[in-house]
């Protein structure tokens, strides 16, 4: 019997009047019989659940035992509420359910309305447009070896394509923009390691036991780190990819040009993640300056060139 399911049944039970036995179930998705289970449990924890039979009838908690719902303001439960539908696109679990639920059973009636309103005003979706098939599975295989405290093993591909075999102490599952990552202490590297869940193969949930030990917060915001290291240089590219440059620079970087062109002053970082991003717009896109990126550009072209020719 789930504690959690049943903390949510008396959640639901708060809110509405009445509910019927059938429809807990296939909320729950487990049988009738579970659920008169799970209101005999509650029955026996103090709280006085009745119930009524025929049509229209159901479960409900006596009306003294209600709560005050107005311990929630209305632009409080639409941040929980956006918070948690925005997770579950990228979250699969019982947990989130049970959670929506409970939130959801704080709703007065009187402001039903006024709330969903508010909630429909912002719509969040962290799922990428391209979901990686192993993501769901490791994700889940990861929150187990974090409540068991077990040591994680895997290949994974590093930079540059190289490919290891890793074991790691794992500590936190990480989403930053709509990657996954999982920070762990890496026994190959001897040191805490950001490993992204796409890049990963061949996961498994080792036996042995680790004893937690202390980490760090990952670093994620390098805002500072590149405005540093990154220079401005000018392309020009065609309308048909400004929606994809916009991407990466503002539209105050934008100038006109001559049918339907425009000069660009872009961020740029001599490596290979930028080089490839310019390659990416194809022949909508001509590095001007400076000389030496433009020299680059040409001559990365010509070895891309070189391999179609033969």
């Amino acid at each position: 019997m789930k504690v959690d399911r049943l903390v949510s049944i008396i959640m639901i039970l708060l809110d509405k009047k009445r509910i019927g036995a059938q429809e807990l179930a296939d909320m729950f998705e487990v049988s009738p019989r579970t659920i008169y289970r799970d209101i005999d449990a509650i029955n026996m924890a103090g709280i006085p659940v009745r119930s009524t039979s025929g049509v229209g009838g159901g479960f409900e908690i006596m009306q003294e035992y209600k709560i005050d719902k107005k311990v929630f303001s209305a632009d409080e439960l639409s941040a929980l509420l956006m918070g948690l539908s925005g997770l579950s696109n990228m979250m699969r679990g019982d947990e989130l359910v049970h959670a929506l639920a409970k939130v959801k059973s704080f709703i007065p009636a009187d402001r039903a309305k006024e709330i969903e309103l508010k909630v429909n005003q912002i719509f969040i979706d962290l799922s990428p447009w391209m979901a990686c098939s192993n993501i769901q599975p490791y994700f889940e295989m990861i929150k187990s070896a974090l409540e068991e405290n077990k040591l994680l093993s895997f290949e994974y591909v590093a930079h540059h394509g190289n490919k290891t075999t890793r074991t790691a102490e794992p500590y936190q599952l990480v989403l930053k923009g709509n990657h996954w990552y999982l920070q762990g202490y890496c026994r190959k590297r001897n040191d805490f390691r950001l490993f992204r869940l796409s890049r990963m193969s061949n996961l498994q949930i080792e036996e042995k036991l680790f004893t937690p030990r202390d980490y760090p917060k990952p670093r994620l915001d390098f805002d500072n780190i590149l405005e540093t290291m990154q220079t401005k240089i000018k392309i020009r590219i065609h309308k048909s990819v400004m929606d994809r440059v916009l991407d990466f620079c503002s539209y105050d970087d934008f100038s006109p040009s001559d049918d339907g062109y425009y000069i660009v002053n872009f961020p740029f970082i001599e490596n290979e993640y930028y080089y490839d991003i310019l390659l990416s717009f194809g022949n909508k896109c001509e590095c001007l300056e400076p000389l030496h990126v433009r020299e680059e550009m040409k001559r990365r072209i010509h070895d891309i060139a070189a391999i179609y020719e033969s």
